[in-house]
């Protein structure tokens, strides 16, 4: 209202006392005719911040595009993690340890907390053993890369994937908030800590029943050499093995 209406200090007043306003003093017309209340000064900047969007937009892609390019061109990689796992209602679970890849479709987890926990993908089969409960559930590789952790075998593709994608500075790095682009998948909304490099710092996934698994990684190493034995499972004896939920 105020940038249509002025003070009544000196404004002819009409009967009863009461302010008289006529179009241009309400208004702020000018001679011509023109208005020339703070419209003039709202388009410049209602231009400013398209312009700061486009190119707000213009970084993330460029952002993207760098992670994209950073996990596809490496051959193997091997990085501490960190895994955080937290169910509503329930403490928070970490598990600690080493992860180890190698293209095509390479993985290996070996855990320090829990020790001896281990899960190890040999380029068809998922296969994860659980020492306290001496069990290997195994899962066919295809469903496992259903996961927002398929960026770690270098199949990650923004734009194919997700929906809804935004980026928020947050120190050096930016967080990017996104949606999966179909409702089959077992989450509802993932986030990535990025750092200018391309590098995948944080992963939090969040689930259907509001469930998060949040994944730090940390000492990543680019192209370092990795034998075969390291992706080749075998079960401990006596271990049960079973085929893993869907």
């Amino acid at each position: 209202m105020r940038w249509f209406r002025q003070r009544d200090e000196g404004v002819p007043r009409g009967p009863g006392g009461s302010p008289h306003l006529s179009c241009a003093s309400s208004l702020n017309v000018s001679p011509g005719g023109c208005v020339r209340t703070g419209v003039s000064r709202i388009c410049p900047l209602v231009c400013l911040l398209s312009v700061s969007a486009f190119a707000a937009d213009a970084q993330l892609d460029t952002l993207l595009k760098t992670v994209e390019q950073r996990y596809d061109r490496a051959r193997t990689l091997q990085v501490l993690f960190r895994e955080d796992y937290t169910r509503v209602g329930h403490a928070r679970r970490t598990e600690r340890g080493v992860l180890e890849l190698r293209k095509p479709g390479r993985m290996r987890w070996e855990y320090t907390d829990p020790k001896g926990k281990l899960a190890v993908c040999d380029g068809k089969n998922f296969w994860t053993f659980y020492p306290g409960e001496n069990r290997v559930e195994k899962l066919p590789l295809r469903e496992s890369e259903d996961s927002p952790l398929a960026f770690l075998l270098g199949k990650l593709h923004f734009d194919k994937e997700f929906r809804n994608l935004q980026g928020k500075p947050e120190g050096r790095d930016t967080r990017i908030a996104a949606e999966p682009k179909t409702d089959s998948l077992p989450y509802s909304a993932v986030e990535f800590l990025v750092t200018p490099e391309g590098r995948i710092r944080e992963v939090k996934v969040t689930q259907f029943d509001n469930s998060v698994m949040g994944y730090t990684f940390d000492q990543e190493q680019v192209n370092p050499p990795l034998g075969d034995k390291l992706f080749q499972f075998q079960a401990p004896q006596g271990a049960e093995v079973v085929e893993a939920a869907k």
